[in-house]
């Protein structure tokens, strides 16, 4: 039996081989990331004698290529989770870190999980393409929140308090009413300077320029607070510019949200559990496709429990000699990601109150027993993810069911 340890880096990998009992085939070597050299070490992995294995840190997208290469030329890959590998074999004084000998390090788990080494499957094209997009839907949605506080705090120097007129919600392109509004009338002299018949007028014009429905008491409502407001900022050309500039970036980065949306949408519309999933509570054109791009395939997991220990939710026991632990907290060692998307889908489930669902009468039980929000939202979140286990596994497994 052969274990093979590649400490994985960005351009390069360090590859090393050893057999038990410390019986080094290959010492440590380094291979880059390129097509002819990585397929020059599978032919001389392959070429080994006896039963051999690939063990590799999951290091975020860079030992992908790798592993795909090497499980596509016929070898045993098999990706762990860092946070396994970390704490093993840490028994020396002296603590040495290089990659030379954290591929053996990998090569010695490999020897040690021999039995218990899990086979790395390739994610579908389709599922990949999804989460990236999800990924970079959370990068965009971080700095839309960043780029609406910096509005905000400009146009509370020139129009304070614009933003809380509007209660528009975004529209399917991603614009917002409050922010097309604050790029034409960027100070609230844009506003005041005009008789409240006559912007009343104007502003008919603009709702109906940027296709927005027209009242006259906002009309009113909106040249009130404009008469009565203090601004920091002169009505000058520099202060236009500097709303202008925030507006023109937060808009481009809510047109990117839009666009992923959608782009989200048909790609999980093509997954054969999306129907399933669609149909659950609390889940939307939204929060769907979030769910389905950071479970991915609910069949690579062995169970449910799986499932909930993967986004972190479940309570290790805490058991010393006498003593059981009662009060225990969540492990929080999984996907992040995936916990904020369970927290969101619990919100709507609290906001709606569903008496026939079953998670929801599970959360009203736990806040009737005097649970904290945290805890009972959590633990209704561990429910919703068994149920979601359940009735997708059911549909994957019985498509024609």
């Amino acid at each position: 039996m052969n274990s093979v340890g590649i400490d994985i880096s960005k351009n390069r990998s360090t590859v090393a081989v050893m057999r038990p009992f410390g019986d080094v085939v290959i010492s440590p070597f380094e291979v880059g990331h390129t097509v002819s050299e990585l397929s020059e070490l599978a032919k001389r992995l392959k070429s080994l004698d006896g039963e051999t294995r690939v063990v590799m840190e999951a290091t975020g997208n860079y030992h992908t290529p790798v592993a795909n290469l090497l499980t596509n030329a016929g070898l045993y890959v098999s990706v762990v989770n860092a946070k396994r590998v970390h704490g093993y074999g840490n028994d020396d004084l002296r603590r040495v870190k290089t990659d030379r000998k954290d591929a053996v390090k990998l090569a010695n788990y490999g020897l040690d999980r021999w039995l218990k080494l899990p086979r790395y499957i390739p994610e579908e094209k389709t599922r990949l393409l999804l989460k990236s997009c999800y990924r970079q839907y959370q990068q965009y949605a971080k700095v839309q929140t960043m780029l609406k506080n910096n509005l905000i705090a400009l146009l509370d120097m020139t129009f304070p308090n614009v933003n809380r007129l509007f209660s528009s919600p975004a529209r399917a392109d991603g614009h917002e009413k409050w922010v097309d509004f604050a790029e034409d009338f960027w100070h609230c002299g844009c506003v005041s300077k005009h008789s409240e018949k006559a912007f009343t007028k104007k502003y008919q014009s603009w709702c109906k320029k940027r296709k927005y429905y027209f009242r006259e008491a906002k009309a009113h409502e909106i040249y009130t607070k404009a008469s009565t407001c203090v601004d920091v900022m002169p009505m000058a050309d520099t202060t236009k510019m500097l709303v202008e500039q925030a507006v023109a970036q937060l808009r481009a980065t809510s047109s990117a949200l839009a666009a992923l949306r959608q782009e989200m949408q048909a790609l999980a519309s093509t997954l054969p559990e999306y129907p399933v999933v669609m149909e659950m509570f609390g889940v939307g054109p939204t929060l769907g496709p979030q769910l389905i791009a950071e479970i991915g395939d609910v069949r690579r997991f062995y169970s449910k429990k799986a499932l909930v220990a993967y986004a972190g939710i479940d309570a290790p026991p805490n058991d010393s000699g006498d003593v059981t632990g009662r009060h225990r907290g969540m492990s929080k060692v999984g996907a992040s990601s995936l916990r904020r998307t369970l927290f969101l889908v619990m919100s709507i489930y609290l906001q709606n109150a569903p008496q026939n669902e079953p998670v929801y009468q599970f959360m009203d039980k736990k806040r009737a027993e005097g649970k904290p929000y945290r805890v009972y939202m959590m633990a209704s979140a561990n429910k919703f993810l068994r149920i979601y286990y359940a009735t997708v596994k059911h549909h994957l497994d019985n498509p024609k069911a």
